[in-house]
């Protein structure tokens, strides 16, 4: 899945501190909302479950929504 962290980075964010921390934290959460929301928007397009489209796009607007948070945040650290 798109946004799934490697080992490496993880162990990049274990041994990160500090601002360092906190930007690797943010760059690759967002990275792994991004993969949730096209994982999603792919539910959204093919999707032949009406509950499972209807949630599908409730997980786009709200990951979307924790990106731009999260974006907003990043230039800071």
């Amino acid at each position: 899945m798109a946004g799934m962290l490697t080992d490496e980075q993880l162990a990049n964010l274990e041994a990160a501190d500090g601002r360092t921390a906190s930007k690797l934290f943010l760059e690759q959460m967002i990275a792994h909302h991004e993969g949730a929301v096209a994982m999603a928007q792919t539910e959204v397009a093919d999707g032949k479950n009406a509950d499972a489209t209807a949630l599908a796009q409730k997980i786009i607007d709200a990951q979307n929504g924790e990106i731009s948070r999260m974006k907003s945040i990043l230039p800071r650290h």
